[in-house]
């Protein structure tokens, strides 16, 4: 807890998760696209994501790493199989409900951070409850002190270094309290040092009870999650408890 922080907005640490249903789960999941041939992007897949767990996900280009966060994050549908998020069936959803439930569930952070050039810290965290009702700013004041930017609420990205706005998209993230959050090379554009940083916030908010998913080239990534997995052609290997995933 930092020194901005009360209890209240730190929450209590670490969140014994023993009660809650995985974050997200895929059971079996295989998604194709068809054309002049069928492509096999995902083959019967299973992967849990627990509340409060790291997962580092690998790969070659084209294995599929892309298609499974688009999944877990309901970007997309399988052609087979079952989707959860946060223990609900969340397959067949119609198009309305996939969006209320990705908004109210899942936090996503880019690469490129994704930040609108002209808003400001807080105006950019709060972008994600822009359709619904009540006030954001405050609690985004508190994601932004929490991430260390306490300071440069009023900052434009223009404003901010790399590493900056990368916190400025994990508060975002957080803005609607989400049960899964969903990097895609959190660390790609940052140097060492900055992206360590970053690691560290990921693990601060898994102890709060948010299960992140990290597809990732950096190495880094997987010396900070609890497990990583190797997708290759599509099919997932067995995850291993730290290291890096990496080894063919």
């Amino acid at each position: 807890m930092t020194a901005q922080d009360t209890p209240s907005e730190a929450g209590a640490g670490v969140v014994d998760q023993s009660e809650h249903p995985p974050a997200a789960e895929l059971i079996e999941v295989t998604k194709r696209y068809e054309g002049a041939e069928t492509v096999i992007a995902l083959d019967a897949v299973d992967l849990s994501i627990a509340r409060g767990e790291f997962v580092a996900v690998v790969g070659p280009s084209g294995s599929g790493k892309s298609t499974m966060l688009n999944l877990l994050g309901l970007l997309d549908t399988p052609t087979e199989g079952t989707v959860r998020l946060d223990g609900r069936d969340v397959t067949d959803l119609s198009e309305r409900a996939l969006t209320d439930a990705r908004r109210e569930r899942i936090g996503f952070v880019f690469q490129d951070f994704h930040l609108l050039p002209t808003l400001t810290a807080v105006e950019n965290v709060t972008l994600p409850t822009a359709f619904e009702s009540g006030e954001y700013g405050s609690r985004a004041t508190i994601l932004l002190r929490r991430v260390g930017l306490g300071d440069r609420l009023t900052h434009t990205p223009d404003e901010l270094s790399g590493g900056q706005k990368q916190r400025v998209a994990i508060a975002r993230s957080l803005i609607n309290e989400p049960a899964l959050l969903l990097a895609d090379e959190p660390t790609g554009n940052l140097d060492r040092d900055t992206g360590t940083k970053i690691l560290e916030e990921f693990a601060q908010i898994c102890d709060r009870g948010v299960g992140v998913v990290a597809v990732t080239h950096d190495e880094l990534v997987t010396e900070y999650a609890d497990r990583t997995v190797r997708l290759v052609d599509g099919r997932l290997r067995s995850g291993e408890r730290g290291g890096d995933g990496f080894a063919t």
